[in-house]
């Protein structure tokens, strides 16, 4: 693939140099937010792309750094070689090393609008600052767009408050450019000191503070991958963290190059991490979890996996196809407009998908319902349909199933309802629960097949062999096609990897492949599974912490360590 052709031009556009962060997507500002989603050029280094890519519009051409971290210089030093890419493609293209500045100026012309994207923010960043000067000098018009530090918000995150009621000064050092007259300034200050600088560095810059005048035994924390799912911190003193990271087996290490931030002082916390640490003391924090469903059924799952500290995987165990035969569909879209249904019951968000596609074909919008009673069968499917435009009459109060559906549908009453009939979109393998209980309660049912199910393809190989393998450390199964599926496109899920699953039906299914099932949401949700899991995970945390031994995933067990299967 060619690299993408920036065009220059006559006029200029504008350019928004925008902070983005430490490396927690959630710490963008919403000016953020908005500058990505109005731009037409995306400039981003390497380490930030992630970040921001996801709220750039679709089609935006994306330029980042060089792929290849062994080639890059630390951050802070030498010049950022720069890849032009396809923003609607994964793929790089060849290199094209080019001044960063002249870039960033040669995609703003033509009146397009360029974000410039930088680690933490852009007032602390030494290229940030060349290219607005280079901006500035050639007429191209830009504005700044502030983000969280890395050297406050990794703190921040880590559980280290810089600062205390007797207001301690507060120093920043970049180590990797400090001089010796900057670290003599700090070793005579009896302040915080916040320091930038690498994994394998961190000995040395704990070593020119004690040169300076620090103490040894002066409290130290250091924080690695800093407000990310990966986020790690090691507590110690200028004279033990050498040691420290030794015995933790980090260094020596081929990433020793890794940024960290390193917090210094006798008044930084330090000693009351334990209880100020709420980002690693999440219930799931760092746990990889699969989540066996679609990338739109499992959005809403996978950010509540998120928020307990866990890294959501989504690997989709079935595909939705359409009907083999759609005249079925057809007619009972038609009937919805001639007047021939009192009721529309939607029982997943597939079928409201499946309705809104056929509506699409006829030219028909959300007014199409007017008249019509919808019922949904839980909240998502209940958001799916008014994202469409319809409010559902009906959601069931207690619980999300075709059960609790049918504890608040109406029976039929031939003085109120002029109409007697349902239409019922649904899979091809919906059971028969929800049709014969509106048929008791005096309905008639059209039970039409709006989508078919079938088993989705096998996920990529490095999926397959880390859930045989024990890379997960988690599984969420909302039914038991789900355990079917997932096992036969992936094979089943390593005997370390905790099972949750949505309801007696599906952890029996689990059983029957061999699944050892520790975790069973108490109700039919895929939220209070969620909810379940987190409160197994923060149990586990506690007996370790309670027993003094080092809180790991399960996926960190020694090797060849075995569980026996529940008989309970």
């Amino acid at each position: 693939m060619s690299p993408t052709t920036l065009s220059a031009g006559p006029e200029h556009g504008h350019v928004t140099f925008l902070g983005a962060g430490p490396g927690d997507p959630g710490l963008l500002t919403l000016r953020a937010v908005e500058a990505l989603a109005n731009a037409d050029v995306l400039v981003a280094e390497h380490e930030v792309l992630d970040v921001v890519r996801q709220h750039a519009r679709q089609g935006v051409s994306e330029v980042n750094t060089d792929s290849d971290p062994s080639q890059d210089p630390a951050p802070g030093t030498g010049t950022p070689q720069l890849t032009v890419v396809d923003g609607t493609s994964t793929a790089a293209a060849a290199p094209a090393v080019r001044d960063a500045a002249h870039l960033v100026m040669e995609a703003a012309r033509g009146g397009r609008r360029v974000v410039r994207a930088v680690s933490g923010d852009p007032g602390l960043d030494t290229y940030a600052a060349e290219e607005m000067l280079a901006c500035a000098a050639a007429g191209v018009p830009f504005e700044v767009v502030p983000g969280i530090a890395s050297a406050v918000g990794v703190p921040a995150y880590a559980g280290v408050p810089l600062r205390d009621a007797q207001g301690a000064d507060v120093r920043f050092v970049d180590a990797r450019t400090a001089s010796d007259r900057c670290w003599t300034e700090v070793g005579a200050s009896d302040g915080t000191v916040v320091v930038s600088t690498t994994l394998d560095s961190v000995a040395a810059a704990a070593g020119e503070l004690v040169s300076a005048g620090r103490k040894p035994d002066t409290p130290m924390t250091v924080t690695v991958a800093g407000t990310t799912t990966r986020q790690r911190t090691w507590t110690a003193t200028l004279g033990t963290i050498a040691q420290t990271l030794k015995q933790a087996k980090v260094l020596p290490s081929p990433d020793g190059g890794r940024p960290v931030i390193a917090v210094v002082g006798e008044r930084s916390a330090a000693a009351q991490r334990d209880q100020l640490a709420w980002f690693e003391s999440k219930p799931l924090f760092g746990w990889k979890v699969l989540v066996p469903r679609t990338k739109e059924q499992a959005a809403s799952l996978s950010d509540q996996l998120r928020s307990y500290g866990a890294v959501p995987h989504e690997v989709p165990t079935i595909a939705v196809e359409p009907p083999r035969t759609p005249q079925q569909m057809e007619r009972a879209v038609k009937g919805l407009v001639t007047g021939r249904y009192e009721w529309i019951a939607f029982t997943s968000v597939n079928a409201v998908k499946a309705v809104r596609e056929k509506f699409e074909e006829y030219g028909l919008d959300a007014r199409a319902f007017a008249g019509i009673k919808v019922a949904a069968v839980g909240e998502q499917t209940a958001n799916a349909l008014i994202a469409f435009g319809v409010k559902p009459d009906l959601v069931p109060s207690g619980e999300q199933s075709a059960a609790g559906l049918l504890e608040d549908w109406p029976p039929y009453d031939p003085v109120f309802d002029p109409i007697d009939r349902v239409f019922l979109p649904r899979a091809d393998i919906a059971t028969e629960t929800l049709v014969a209980g509106l048929i008791e309660l005096g309905w008639e049912v059209d039970d039409v097949t709006a989508y078919r199910t079938v088993r989705a393809s096998p996920p990529p190989a490095e999926t397959r062999e880390a859930i045989k393998g024990g890379g997960f450390d988690a599984v969420l199964f909302t039914s038991s096609s789900t355990v079917r599926n997932l096992v036969g496109i992936a094979g089943k899920p390593h005997n370390v990897t905790v099972i949750a699953c949505i309801g007696p039906a599906t952890a029996k299914t689990a059983e029957e492949h061999g699944l050892r099932v520790d975790v069973m949401a108490p109700e039919p949700s895929v939220h209070k599974l969620a909810e379940a899991l987190a409160d197994f995970g923060a149990k586990r945390r506690a007996a370790a912490v309670e027993a003094g031994d080092p809180v790991t995933r399960p996926s960190e067990r020694r090797p060849g360590a075995r569980r026996r299967r529940s008989t309970t």
